[in-house]
């Protein structure tokens, strides 16, 4: 069966894609223009140096996920979905409203509030939007409704990243008004998104995080398929917090471009991510193809790979500008190859999401992938550590990168080891494409 994306426009979807893509969006304009007014603007708090608090910012808005997603996961087990995404909007509302005062009084406390309570928000949001799905969704609706909303995740976040840099050389008032405006439209999206049944009515809820954490990645852990794509999905956002957190300074020292240069290939890195996403969608055909996996991981190594290959070892001389650096022989090299890094990365992803919503249990479903957004946090932490320990015995972007992709080929065995269907899958999308 073909997957058309008829239904996006309908009330079971576009209400919900548009609640996540405002969300998406309105975190990463507030995280980066919070990082702009710290690395250009003389922000600081507590006397520590920029470097040191862009990382303190980062650990900030990554915290509430490991403290929250399991009570997140209940919640959106325990009560209605649509209910829940709106009582989340509504405190979205708030966040900016403090964010805002922090803006305008350039308070670095302030903001760094908001930035941790807009955590809180992301990390009770993210269980919701994948699980609430399969229940608005006709079976074979789900990957392409999986797929619509991973590339709207990507093009948000890229959005937001540009409009949050460009509007804080605007003003205050600008960059508050345009956080307020998205949060009140994501409240008004949300509200048409249609009630759903609970999926564990009588869950009970804690004030214990840290043992509701551990007792939900155990549980989830003995669920095969949840266990396995978890891993694989964790896997995917080790690889693009690598690639993603050393692309600026990779730009920079190995392609010799300036911070135009950096933000192309970051635009296409998000687009790559989103168009892999559709064609994934559209080439299973309303089926789950784990095989597609295979492919995608070979492409992001293949890719990924040639990127760390196609650098200069250590640049010298002036950085050149986005049409000096598009001009110059062997430039397009790199921005294929981010792109498709980009590209078959989205066909990584979809599936192992879609599995991860199809092989959870309904009453179970929400608490999945807040286990999810545990692990994968762990795993970004581990990039972090990796990246560093790397760095320092190398000294070498290029080698990491090369590193990371031929890391890949190990990581997606021994995802075909712990989940053999996607080996014995490998050419069904083949064989649908021609039925």
């Amino acid at each position: 069966m073909k997957s058309d994306f008829s239904f996006f426009a309908s009330r079971r979807f576009l209400p919900l894609f548009g609640t996540q893509f405002l969300g998406a969006f309105n975190d990463n304009m507030l995280k980066t223009a919070i990082v702009v007014l710290i690395s250009f603007h003389g922000l600081s708090a507590a006397g520590l140096p920029p470097q040191q608090l862009v990382n303190l910012a980062a650990g900030i808005f990554i915290l509430p996920f490991f403290l929250f997603s399991a009570s997140a996961g209940k919640l959106s087990e325990r009560y209605d979905k649509a209910r829940v995404a709106r009582l989340i909007k509504l405190a979205e509302i708030a966040i900016m409203l403090l964010a805002g005062a922090g803006f305008l009084t350039h308070s670095a406390a302030l903001l760094l509030a908001a930035l941790f309570l807009m955590g809180t928000h992301s990390a009770f949001f993210g269980p919701m939007k994948y699980s609430v799905l399969p229940q608005y969704l006709k079976p074979h609706e789900l990957v392409g409704g999986t797929g619509l909303i991973e590339m709207g995740t990507f093009l948000a976040i890229l959005l937001g990243q540009l409009l949050g840099s460009v509007l804080t050389h605007s003003g205050a008032a600008l960059i508050v008004g345009a956080l307020l405006v998205t949060s009140v439209l994501g409240l008004f999206s949300s509200m048409a998104m249609p009630s759903v049944p609970p999926g564990a009515p009588h869950l009970k809820l804690s004030w214990n995080f840290l043992g509701d954490s551990v007792r939900l990645i155990r549980e989830a852990w003995r669920i095969d398929d949840v266990r396995c794509a978890i891993i694989g999905i964790s896997w995917f956002w080790l690889m693009g917090a690598i690639y993603t957190t050393q692309l600026p300074t990779f730009t920079r020292l190995h392609l010799g471009g300036d911070a135009d240069v950096y933000t192309l290939l970051l635009a296409l890195f998000s687009i790559g991510i989103g168009a892999g996403s559709m064609a994934c969608a559209k080439l299973s055909r309303g089926k789950l193809q784990l095989g597609i996996v295979l492919v995608g991981s070979a492409g992001m190594t293949l890719f990924g790979g040639d990127l760390a290959l196609s650098a200069i070892p250590s640049y010298h001389g002036p950085l050149a500008t986005l049409a000096e650096y598009l001009g110059r022989a062997g430039s397009w090299r790199a921005i294929v190859d981010v792109t498709l890094l980009g590209f078959f990365g989205g066909f990584f992803t979809v599936p192992l999401y879609t599995w991860l919503q199809t092989g959870s249990p309904d009453e179970f479903r929400s608490q999945a992938v807040a286990a999810n957004n545990i692990i994968n946090g762990f795993y970004m932490v581990a990039a972090a550590i990796g990246s560093a320990l790397m760095l320092k015995w190398y000294d070498s972007i290029s080698m990491l990168l090369l590193a990371a992709a031929l890391l890949n080929v190990l990581a997606t065995a021994h995802l075909a080891w712990c989940a053999p269907a996607i080996w014995r899958q490998r050419f069904d999308w083949l064989r649908a494409l021609r039925n």
